[in-house]
């Protein structure tokens, strides 16, 4: 018999799986969840879905499930509405835009071929921890500004965004409220995470470059804690979901050796004789471009939203009362079989215009760091491409990710190859 909670136990079962089948249940463009005693719905029609993100304020907003982060993340970005999200939106466009990415190419490359170097002395790797901390550092470079932050700095970055970010996937969908000792824990963890980035904001504020997110919000005329409370949203948001793409690139260059020497081929064609990229050659490199939005197809790091809704939707034979939660999932709209032959299937010959393609949302409130990541993931596939064959170490796990705040991808392990400068030169020809 359904309940308030009837969907809990099949939720908290397999997170991912439990999307699919709901969606699976109906041809509705929206089906009912029971995982509390809040009226919930997952969208799994595309024009709908798109109605919702990309529509004005009156139909749908932030609600239930953002406001649960506002412990953790304080006013930022991701939990104020309003005139206030415009203003700092604007702001940090500005550092985020496509004209401001292409800017950063030279030093996201630089970045990648000194994660390069340490590949190369390791035996092995840990292919997360690796991509981890080098989208982290990246983040850094589009925050602050490029030699902003001494190693000493990213560390203490590095452990504030550790201390939050587990609280951030356990807070969101928690039915039982914590005991009291946990609720402990995670305020003096929060604290301390707190107190670490102040520490960072408060030495590199006067360093900040003119073209960064810092520099931005500084001349917004933020106080302190505001702009450490968008640090460390953007921090999370970004290099979280960047790190588990940038794993999936190189899982897939692993196991597919063809796609390497693909990706090492073009950048072959892309470098001048300097080796370095040409900002705008980046625009043209189809190859690569393919490779990031299939994976960020298969595996959306951002894999769910939420809204609530401000008024009254029609949803087939349903109605979304004015109150109700939504959940719009890209994990399961990606691998619908109704919106893509094969869905299952790794293709990067897709055509990836279709509505139901929303790795980082639609409309005013989309991500604000989306041209940024996929320049980011283009740069590691072809740097690292050019530079390593890849090779599992050990056996090749099932690539089923953990359903978090991104989507965690399995342990992987590789060797990484120094690209023998004969294959390099075959790749380039």
């Amino acid at each position: 018999m359904k309940h308030w909670f009837s969907d809990v136990p099949s939720f908290r079962r397999n997170q991912l799986q439990f999307f699919l089948d709901k969606a699976a249940e109906s041809n509705e463009p929206a089906v009912r969840l029971r995982l509390g005693s809040k009226r919930l719905w997952l969208i799994t029609g595309p024009d709908l879905a798109r109605t919702i993100l990309k529509g004005e304020d009156r139909i749908a907003d932030k609600g239930f499930f953002i406001e649960k982060l506002r412990p953790i993340v304080g006013k930022s970005l991701l939990t104020i509405n309003g005139e206030e999200n415009t203003r700092r939106r604007r702001a940090i466009h500005a550092g985020f835009s496509k004209g401001a990415a292409q800017q950063l190419v030279p030093e996201i490359a630089a970045t990648v071929r000194e994660a390069a170097v340490e590949l190369a002395k390791q035996d092995h790797f840990n292919v997360q921890d690796a991509m981890a901390q080098l989208t982290l550092r990246i983040a850094c470079v589009a925050l602050f500004g490029k030699g902003v932050l001494t190693r000493g700095d990213e560390n203490l970055v590095i452990n504030a965004v550790r201390l939050v970010e587990e609280d951030v996937a356990t807070e969101l969908f928690r039915v039982v409220p914590a005991m009291p000792w946990q609720a402990r824990a995670k305020q003096k963890r929060r604290a301390e995470a707190r107190a670490m980035m102040q520490i960072v904001v408060n030495r590199v504020r006067d360093k900040a470059k003119d073209s960064s997110a810092l520099r931005a919000l500084i001349d917004l005329g933020l106080d302190d804690e505001a702009i450490r409370d968008e640090i460390v949203t953007m921090l999370i948001a970004g290099h979280h979901t960047t790190g588990a793409a940038a794993t999936w690139i190189l899982y897939y260059m692993a196991s597919l050796p063809e796609l390497s020497n693909i990706m090492a081929e073009e950048a072959a064609r892309l470098a001048n004789c300097s080796g370095e990229f040409n900002n705008e050659a980046l625009l043209s490199a189809t190859k690569s471009q393919a490779l990031v939005k299939e994976v960020l197809r298969l595996f959306p790091s951002a894999h769910w939203f939420s809204r609530d809704a401000l008024m009254p939707l029609s949803a087939g034979s349903n109605t979304i009362k004015t109150g109700d939660s939504m959940i719009i999932c890209p994990w399961q709209m990606h691998r619908d079989e109704r919106h893509w032959p094969l869905a299952s299937t790794f293709d990067t010959n897709r055509n990836f215009s279709s509505k139901a393609y929303l790795p980082f949302g639609a409309g005013p409130r989309a991500c604000l760091g989306l041209v940024l990541a996929n320049m980011t993931l283009q740069v590691i596939a072809l740097e690292l491409a050019s530079a390593f064959e890849f090779e599992v170490h050990g056996a090749l796990p099932t690539p089923i990710p953990t359903g978090s705040v991104t989507l965690i991808p399995p342990t992987l392990v590789l060797r990484a190859h120094v690209r023998k400068p004969s294959s390099f030169a075959l790749a380039a020809e």
